[in-house]
C-alpha cells in the first residue's frame, strides 16, 4: 500500500510504525474471510481492510478521527484472527491500538459513552473497586430486563448487569505478597501475574496454579507493587494509564530478576500474556525499554510453563469429553495452538474442537459491554458450534472466555483448574456441574 505522510508526521515513533505497518498490506483481502464483524455484518469498512482504509485516511490527513472512523474502529474485536491469515505479515495489532489513542486524542464521544469508558477505566484494573463494583452489580442483576430503552446506552447498562456473577467469590490468601516454596527439591522460580478482573470473578484460577506449579517444583513469587497488565486501557485508547500499569509491573518483577532471578513470569488469562509479550514493543521509545524487552522475554502463558516441565498428572483418565474454545488472544495473538489441548489430552481428557475456532466469543476485554449486540451474536453463535461437539464442559484459557460462554448449558472452566485437579488437586465445581447435566 502507498503511503504519503509527511517529514514531519513521520518524526512521530507511532506514526513512523503505522506508516511502516500499511506499506506492509497489499489489499489481498484474505483478512475478510476469517474477520468476526465482516462475517456478521458484510460491511467492507468493518474488515480489517476497510478499517485500514480510514486509519490511513484518519493519520494521513492529520486530521481530528470522524464518527465514521470511529464507529468501524470500535467495531473491531481485536481478536487478531486477520494477523493469522494475513499473508503479507501486516501488524494490525499496532495499526489498531495506534489508531484507538490517536481517536481518544482528537474525538469527543457523548457524554453517556465518556462516563462509561470512564468508569470502567476506573473500575475494572481494580480488584478492590471491582469487587464492590460486582455486589452492587449482582444485587441489580436480577432487574436487568427492567433497563427500559433500545438506545445504546441501555443495551450497554443491560449487558453490564448481565454480565455480573451470581455470587461474588470471597478475596483469596493467594493475593498477598509472598513467597510459595516449591515442593521437594525446586526446579525454577517463576513470577506470577496475578491479574486484576480475574482474580475477582475466579480467584479459583490463580490459586490452581500456584497448587499445580509447587507440586512440579516451581517456587511462584507474587511480587509486591504488580497490578493491572495495562491492556483494559490500551484497547479503549488511554494511553497514559495503560503505560503507568505496565510500567509497575516492569518495575516489581525487575527488582525479583536483579535479586533471586526469574526463570519466567507466569500468565493465566491469555488476554493478559499478549500484552505483557508487548511490553517491548510499547516501550521501545521509553527509559525503560531494556527492562521492559526483558519483562516480555520472560512472560509465558501457563500452558507453555507446563510443557516446558513436563507437567504429569497423578489420577486416572477422568473420562470427560472438553470442548477446547481457543481464545483469541492465545491462538492468534501469542500463536500458541497446540500446548493447551496436548496437556489436556496428556491428563486424560477426550478434547474436542467446535467450528470455526478461529472465529472469537465476542467477550474481547470491554467488548461485550461497549457492543453488546455484535458481542452477543457471536455469543451465540460460539456456544452453538460448542454444544454442536457433544462435550460435557468448556475448557478455555481467558477469564472474558469463560465469563463469556459459561452461562450457557455447558459449564466453563479454566484449563489450569483441570490440569491441577488430573495432578492432586480439587476437583473443579464445573466438572460437578458438567455430571449433573450429564
Amino acid at each position: 500500500m502507498q503511503t504519503s505522510f509527511s517529514a514531519a508526521q513521520l518524526a512521530d515513533p507511532d506514526t513512523a510504525e503505522s506508516n511502516r505497518i500499511l506499506r506492509t498490506c497489499v489489499h489481498c483481502g484474505m483478512c475478510t474471510a476469517t474477520c468476526p464483524t465482516f462475517l456478521l455484518l458484510g460491511d467492507e469498512l468493518d474488515s480489517p481492510r476497510g478499517r485500514i482504509y480510514l486509519i490511513k485516511d484518519m493519520l494521513e490527513g492529520g486530521k481530528p478521527a470522524t464518527e465514521q472512523v470511529v464507529r468501524h474502529v470500535d467495531r473491531c474485536l481485536s481478536c487478531l484472527s486477520c494477523m493469522t491469515t494475513c499473508p503479507s505479515g501486516v501488524h494490525y495489532m499496532h495499526l489498531v491500538d495506534h489508531a484507538r489513542a490517536y481517536i481518544e486524542q482528537t474525538y469527543r464521544r457523548p457524554w453517556p459513552e465518556r462516563a462509561l469508558r470512564r468508569v470502567l477505566s476506573m473500575v475494572l484494573p481494580h480488584p478492590g473497586r471491582f469487587r464492590l463494583a460486582l455486589v452492587g452489580a449482582t444485587l441489580a442483576r436480577p432487574f436487568a430486563r427492567l433497563v427500559p430503552g433500545a438506545s445504546m446506552t441501555a443495551q450497554r447498562l443491560r449487558a453490564m448487569l448481565r454480565l455480573a456473577p451470581a455470587a461474588v467469590p470471597s478475596p483469596s490468601a493467594i493475593e498477598r505478597p509472598r513467597v510459595h516454596p516449591a515442593q521437594g527439591e525446586r526446579r525454577a522460580r517463576v513470577g506470577i501475574l496475578m491479574g486484576c478482573a480475574q482474580q475477582v470473578l475466579a480467584p479459583s484460577i490463580n490459586e490452581a496454579t500456584i497448587r499445580l506449579l509447587t507440586r512440579m517444583g516451581i517456587e511462584v513469587v507474587v511480587t509486591k507493587g504488580q497490578g493491572c497488565c495495562g491492556a483494559l486501557d490500551h484497547h479503549m485508547g488511554n494511553h497514559d494509564p495503560a503505560m503507568r500499569a505496565a510500567r509497575a509491573n516492569i518495575a516489581a518483577w525487575m527488582a525479583e530478576v536483579q535479586g533471586e532471578g526469574l526463570d519466567a513470569i507466569v500468565v493465566n488469562a491469555s488476554g493478559c500474556g499478549t500484552t505483557l509479550k508487548d511490553y517491548g514493543h510499547m516501550f521501545r521509545d521509553a527509559p525503560e525499554r531494556d527492562a521492559a524487552a526483558r519483562i516480555a522475554a520472560l512472560s509465558a502463558d501457563i500452558t507453555e510453563v507446563l510443557t516446558r516441565f513436563g507437567y504429569a498428572p497423578t489420577r486416572a483418565a477422568p473420562g470427560i469429553t472438553v470442548a477446547y474454545h481457543a481464545a483469541c488472544s492465545l491462538q492468534h495473538g501469542q500463536k500458541i495452538t497446540a500446548e493447551p489441548k496436548a496437556l489436556l489430552k496428556a491428563a486424560g481428557f477426550v478434547v474436542r474442537e467446535p467450528a470455526e475456532g478461529h472465529i472469537c466469543c465476542g467477550s474481547a476485554g470491554t467488548y461485550n459491554i461497549l457492543q453488546p449486540g455484535i458481542a452477543g451474536q457471536l455469543k451465540a453463535r460460539k456456544q452453538a458450534a460448542i454444544a454442536r461437539t457433544g462435550a460435557a464442559l468448556i475448557a478455555a484459557g481467558n477469564i472474558g472466555c469463560l465469563t463469556q460462554l459459561g452461562d450457557g448449558a455447558m459449564p466453563a472452566v479454566h484449563t489450569v483448574e483441570l490440569l491441577d485437579w488430573m495432578a492432586g488437586g480439587p476437583e473443579p465445581p464445573a466438572v460437578a456441574r458438567a455430571r449433573a447435566v450429564g
